[in-house]
């Protein structure tokens, strides 16, 4: 039996291989980098592909911010299903006082923790995960120049809470 394809169907199955070949490696990192287990990102970015499939093959568009979106949707309910486990790891870690990171490291991973939400979030998809404007502003639900406001604003708190490590938690400057 033949497998005959249609022109457009054919172009879609280009494009999402395109987005595949491009947002795989990207959305595998970001995931890798907030769970810690690669199995597990692994497993999520496969889940983000398929969902993108599905979406794909009933015409909607998938783009590369989407993809981290998606990715971000997928890793809270993560987080959801696993917060009692990560909840004893950080204990069981503050306990025993392990680092893993040099004294520089572990002082911008504290400080990156006691920064607000809003402030964390913008640093972390613009430097660490890379993301262009367009693509932190889609994850954020926000537009460009929101973005840049944001990361502006997020620089500066940082700068504020790593000169002076006696400043407030993100709590009681919220």
């Amino acid at each position: 039996m033949e497998n005959i394809q249609s022109a457009p169907d054919r172009e879609r199955a280009a494009r999402f291989t395109t987005l595949y070949v491009r947002g795989h490696p990207r959305v595998s990192a970001f995931l890798h980098r907030r769970i810690g287990d690669r199995g597990a990102a692994e497993e999520l970015t496969a889940e983000v592909f398929r969902i993108a499939w599905e979406r794909t093959l009933g015409g909607r568009e998938v783009g590369t911010g989407w993809l981290f979106v998606t990715a971000r949707n997928l890793l809270n309910n993560h987080h959801r299903a696993t917060v009692r486990l990560t909840e004893l790891h950080r204990r069981i870690t503050a306990e025993l006082n392990l680092a893993s990171a040099s004294e520089e490291n572990s002082l911008v991973l504290e400080t990156l923790e006691r920064l607000p939400e809003r402030h964390r979030d913008v640093l972390i998809l613009r430097y660490w995960d890379g993301l262009s404007t367009a693509e932190t502003a889609e994850v954020l639900g926000c537009s460009n120049p929101a973005v840049w406001v944001r990361l502006y604003r997020a620089r500066e708190a940082f700068r504020d809470v790593y000169t002076s490590p006696a400043s407030l938690s993100p709590e009681e400057s919220a």
